[in-house]
């Protein structure tokens, strides 16, 4: 069972109460989403592809890492999390990029500058089932049918 703390709309956390993962959350009351966009030193974007048994959006590339923060977890803690599990890439700072209120939770996204190994990027069995690194031009280039977190264009130079 996925835990998560509940936020209002000020993105002020509500003492005493818990989310759990699959059931209703009151109207009101929000989670936190954390989403990754991966820039490497060379200038390319870390573009993931997500499993083919996801049941939203099966086989399309994605510009972020990501997912919920678990109950305990600020944002920035459980991005972190999210882009070692998803990727293999452990970051020691991120960059905060924005915070937007959705229906349901608030997407909070941070931006990696990492050296890493290209070709050591690790795919999280069920999440993903391939990566590849694309320059600013081909991934601005995507359109939405394509690529997952579209949102994430504006950060990409």
């Amino acid at each position: 069972m996925e835990l998560w703390d509940a936020y209002n709309s000020n993105y002020e956390k509500i003492e005493g109460m818990t989310l759990v993962r699959d059931e209703e959350i009151p109207q009101g009351v929000y989670h936190l989403v954390c989403e990754v966009l991966v820039r490497h030193v060379d200038g390319t974007y870390l573009l993931m592809k997500r499993a083919p048994t996801k049941p939203l959006y099966p086989n399309m590339w994605e510009a972020t890492a990501g997912g919920s923060a678990l109950q305990g977890e600020t944002a920035e803690q459980g991005a972190m999390r999210e882009l070692r599990e998803e990727t293999g890439i452990v970051a020691e700072t991120l960059e905060p990029l924005d915070r937007t209120l959705g229906q349901t939770c608030w997407h909070v996204r941070f931006l990696c500058v990492t050296d890493c190994n290209k070709n050591s990027i690790k795919l999280q069995a069920g999440e993903t089932c391939d990566f590849r690194w694309a320059t600013a031009q081909e991934v601005l280039a995507m359109t939405e049918s394509e690529l997952v977190g579209w949102q994430m264009k504006k950060f990409i130079k």
